[in-house]
């Protein structure tokens, strides 16, 4: 699980966190964080406080003007605001919205897609797991939804746009639902309902190898919580070759995680460090049980404290193209989660 802050901490948070105006941030108060830009100033000193900020802030904007939930945003959020603190107006608007979409769009019209089932179920338990250690009624209903969907093979058919790394291989979904299940509160993994379908999730898995490091950190998250889904061998093997492609300045590339085309036809920018990438590995690696007094870790942990921006953000280049650079959300969702994992 993830590693708290103090209540001291928590409390600070909680009064610091609107950052201008002293007004908490909500949904009729958020003010758009504006676009993430490549070129945006260094921050000169590490603010936990404007990384929640952005937080709030982009996922409630998201919300308000896209009104649908996204892997690399409000969904990433719902992860990462507990390890902060969930008592919040943006946080508490952020749930309901994932649960009225449960109750409310998936019973009138259904899901937009398979992939919203289990993103869906994935973020709300794992919010669960952090907040209140219940599996909620909304919860329980998303998870076993995945269940009716699932193919023979053990997988699901996923959202492939070429968007890495989220919406472009039916192997991310796969984790993704053995992370919701395995993370789940009161025991759901254990329940009868799930034996088959989790049965089909080690059959898929099997079948097909994780291809690129990014499918490997994936399994070393979902691994925390699902008994023998990698096992000793394959996790020292998997945690050796992220580190291997640690940059010098402490950080990782997203873009070295897997072999993905651009939609513009220019290069992935495979030599500088990232926010995702560096938040994603450090994250992946600290649920993988590697110690935060190990050196590596300790300059993953400085990089993303050096390179957050002005707003509060890490900015990752989008491996697509050239235009939203939304992978910079998720990337700061891990990185929040990641330096909260830090915390001793």
């Amino acid at each position: 699980m993830i590693r708290y802050l103090s209540l001291a901490a928590i409390l600070v948070l909680t009064v610091l966190n609107p950052i201008q105006g002293g007004e908490p941030v909500t949904l009729e108060t958020v003010v758009d964080p504006g676009p993430n830009d490549l070129s945006e100033s260094i921050a000169q000193d590490y603010s936990l406080e404007k990384a929640v900020h952005f937080l709030d802030s982009a996922s409630l904007q998201w919300q308000k003007q896209r009104k649908c939930f996204t892997c690399h945003t409000n969904l990433a959020y719902l992860y990462a605001r507990p390890a902060i603190s969930s008592d919040v107006q943006a946080h508490r608007e952020v749930r309901q919205f994932a649960e009225e979409l449960v109750q409310n769009r998936w019973e009138e019209r259904g899901p937009r897609s398979d992939a919203e089932v289990i993103a869906t179920a994935a973020a709300l338990a794992f919010n669960d797991a952090n907040t209140t250690h219940k599996l909620h009624p909304v919860t329980k209903t998303a998870l076993d939804r995945m269940w009716t969907i699932q193919r023979e093979d053990g997988g699901w058919e996923w959202l492939k746009c070429d968007w890495p790394p989220f919406e472009h291989d039916d192997h991310y979904g796969v984790t993704l639902a053995a992370l919701a299940v395995g993370v789940a509160p009161e025991d759901y993994v254990n329940s009868p309902a799930t034996q088959d379908g989790i049965a089909g999730i080690r059959s898929y898995l099997a079948a097909n190898p994780p291809e690129n490091l990014h499918h490997r950190a994936m399994m070393l998250w979902a691994g925390k919580y699902l008994d023998d889904l990698v096992s000793d061998e394959d996790q020292q093997k998997w945690v050796n070759e992220l580190l291997d492609v640690q940059k010098e300045d402490g950080g990782w590339s997203a873009a070295t995680l897997g072999e993905w085309a651009r939609a513009d036809d220019s290069e992935q920018d495979t030599v500088s460090s990232d926010g995702y990438g560096t938040g994603f590995v450090l994250f992946a690696l600290q649920q993988a049980g590697l110690p935060m007094n190990d050196e590596r870790m300790r300059r993953g942990v400085e990089w993303l404290k050096a390179n957050q921006r002005e707003s509060g953000r890490w900015i990752a280049r989008s491996l697509y193209k050239d235009n939203k650079h939304y992978l910079s959300h998720a990337g700061s969702a891990f990185a929040v989660m990641a330096l909260a994992g830090a915390e001793e």
